[in-house]
């Protein structure tokens, strides 16, 4: 409930300041944990490429990362979507219990809620970047603890079977937000494969002025020029608009190249990415409130 006051000095001002903001958070979680029908709606899992596949529904993208001494699973959703990528991953022919590590993108709902929920039904180990560690032990379904297993740090590896992963400290969207890169074999070939955490300013996000995450919009521009140097082959992300997957997917049933080897649209991707970022910036900046002289 949002109740309106009308300010009549400086301390119902503030007063007003925070009750607006402290509205508009509630109701950005609020639709944030609505989310939208392709969130939920379940899609084909499919092998992307090498041993990597694709097990999460229509708006958020899981992968499974296959070893011969287990799997790794990246991103868990909200817990309701666990039995999706369960159901993903044993119509692929896996085991879901053989998961034995599950890592994140970043410290949203969408992504790493179903954390406690995945360990309980595997056993994984769960592992976050440092930086996002505050957010998940904040982030409890059910009142369960936020499982951490090993906390990650900017160039850490990952490694299971003959499988490793390099989690790349990309912040800005979150303060933790993880871009995952490894190396895959396929055909006689070996690909670069990039998992961008994301890059997305979110409607609501303060880039000037933020008292909690002062370094917001700087630490944005660093991670456009980190994720610009990654080399890359393969382009996958956290949700699959990022980089087009439904009609790759199509593509892929008709034959031909994998459509999922697409640097070039990685990096035009980044590129309208960072100009929307530097446009809200500069808008951010030309209607922030200037100090009186």
């Amino acid at each position: 409930m949002l109740v309106w006051l009308q300010p009549q000095g400086k301390n119902d001002k503030t007063m007003l300041l925070r009750s607006v903001t402290l509205a508009v958070f509630c109701f950005a979680g609020f639709m944030f944990a609505q989310g939208n029908g392709d969130w939920d709606e379940p899609f084909p899992p499919y092998k992307v490429i090498g041993n990597v596949y694709y097990v999460g529904t229509k708006g958020l993208a899981n992968f499974l990362i296959t070893t011969p001494d287990g799997n790794i699973l990246i991103n868990s959703d909200f817990e309701r979507n666990v039995p999706t990528i369960r159901a993903s991953v044993e119509k692929l022919g896996f085991r879901f219990r053989d998961t034995k590590i599950l890592l994140g993108s970043h410290a949203h709902g969408d992504h790493m809620a179903g954390d406690a929920m995945v360990k309980e039904l595997t056993g994984a180990l769960v592992m976050a970047m440092a930086e996002d560690v505050p957010a998940l032990e904040k982030m409890r379904p059910g009142n369960k603890p936020h499982p951490i297993d090993r906390v990650l740090h900017d160039g850490d590896r990952v490694t299971l079977g003959n499988t490793m992963l390099v989690a790349h400290l990309t912040p800005g969207h979150t303060k933790g937000c993880t871009t995952w890169t490894m190396k895959v074999q396929d055909s006689g070939k070996t690909y670069d494969v990039v998992i961008v955490g994301s890059v997305n300013v979110n409607q609501g996000y303060l880039l000037v002025g933020n008292k909690y995450y002062p370094q917001i919009a700087d630490d944005f521009a660093r991670t456009f020029q980190i994720l610009q140097s990654l080399p890359v082959d393969v382009f996958l992300g956290a949700h699959g608009d990022y980089y087009g997957m439904e009609a790759k997917f199509a593509r892929m049933k008709t034959g031909g190249p994998n459509p999922f080897i697409d640097p070039d649209g990685y990096h035009a991707y980044l590129s309208e990415r960072q100009h929307a970022f530097e446009t809200e910036w500069e808008k951010q900046k030309a209607t922030a409130v200037k100090p009186r002289r």
